[in-house]
């Protein structure tokens, strides 16, 4: 296993920032009444998942870490609501992304768990 030395190297951003890219394209195909709503909202909690892992990256405390990592995974279970609505709105098939979004919040549990265990 290689050193973990950048943000980028984490698999939670990895797989986040990937979310993020999904999430973007499936927004174009959203109605343009809902460019300042939906859109909007589900874009921002998209962007705000890999942002805090970022931002939890560079602190130097693990307590710090796990919250900003916390944040994350809270801000992925936004996004996700969010694409469950505009699936029922008939908007666009969101089922992967809601998937995908699951996925990286589990990784990132995993991270925030070993940043929280550590002496």
């Amino acid at each position: 296993m290689s050193k973990i030395e950048r943000f980028e190297d984490l698999l939670a951003w990895q797989k986040a920032h990937e979310f993020v890219l999904g999430v973007y394209k499936a927004t174009r195909s959203f109605p343009k009444e809902e460019t300042f709503g939906l859109t909007s909202q589900v874009r921002r909690a998209a962007v705000s998942a890999p942002s805090n892992i970022v931002e939890g990256f560079a602190r130097w405390s693990n307590a710090d870490k796990a919250r900003h990592y916390n944040i994350g995974e809270a801000s992925l279970d936004e996004a996700r609501y969010q694409l469950l609505l505009a699936h029922d709105l008939g908007y666009a098939d969101t089922t992967h992304l809601q998937e995908q979004a699951l996925e990286t919040k589990r990784i990132l549990a995993g991270l925030a768990n070993s940043v929280r265990n550590r002496p």
